[in-house]
């Protein structure tokens, strides 16, 4: 069995009946999303466990070889013609686990948000599209769908109609719009439902961004009447 990614746990209240995993950018670890929990408004949510987990390092070539944490190498600026498919199906199989973890604790996968900001965004629409038990939501910040041409063959029909968040800067020099409008418009072309959210800044957070956050994890993970 492999072990599970080093990370950090948060819970909102005691008891939590949802989980919420996220997973940090290029360079970064679980801390960078940690600090967010207290801003979110989680006042119509159930207590939820946040999972912050940590890539692990690795050298990344558009980086010059700097050994950093990433949940994948990066070929090139573009993002898109090369890509580290070994390496993003490796990550796939470890936040996979992560999930597995919570719903052996006892958190259905339907009470299970995968989420993630650049490349953590990326993986959380590979994995969690990916993945066989459906989810409560998926919700992308700031990235792009990887692997984009298999995910029609790849994809597990439990999570066609898992709610997805997207949300972009119109000014991001990392992740230029464009590439997360092109995802946007694969997933809607394959019958996803997303919402999409652009906000004027750069490969950052933006305080309408928490805001959007906050109600869609209310909007997934109350219980319906």
């Amino acid at each position: 069995m492999t072990a599970l990614l080093p990370r950090i746990e948060i819970e909102s209240a005691p008891q939590p009946t949802a989980a919420v995993i996220w997973l940090h950018g290029l360079g970064a670890d679980g801390n960078d999303f940690a600090a967010l929990v207290p801003e979110l408004d989680l006042r119509n949510c159930p207590p939820i466990h946040f999972v912050f987990p940590h890539a692990p390092e690795m050298p990344v070539t558009v980086n010059a070889g700097y050994v950093m944490p990433a949940w994948y190498d990066i070929l090139g600026a573009d993002l898109v013609q090369r890509q580290d498919a070994a390496g993003i199906h490796r990550s796939a199989a470890a936040i996979t686990a992560l999930i597995e973890h919570e719903i052996s604790r006892g958190i259905p996968a339907q009470r299970i948000v995968l989420a993630g900001f650049s490349q953590g965004s990326a993986m959380a629409l590979h994995t969690g599209l990916r993945f066989p038990k459906r989810l409560a939501g998926i919700v992308a910040l700031s990235g792009y769908l990887p692997l984009a041409e298999s995910l029609a063959v790849e994809r597990s029909f439990a999570n066609t109609d898992t709610p997805i968040l997207m949300c972009h800067g119109s000014m991001d020099p990392v992740v230029a719009p464009q590439r997360g409008e092109a995802s946007r418009d694969r997933l809607i072309a394959l019958g996803y439902a997303v919402q999409w959210h652009s906000y004027p800044m750069e490969h950052s957070v933006h305080p309408r961004e928490v805001a959007d956050i906050s109600a869609f994890l209310a909007q997934v993970l109350t219980p319906k009447q």
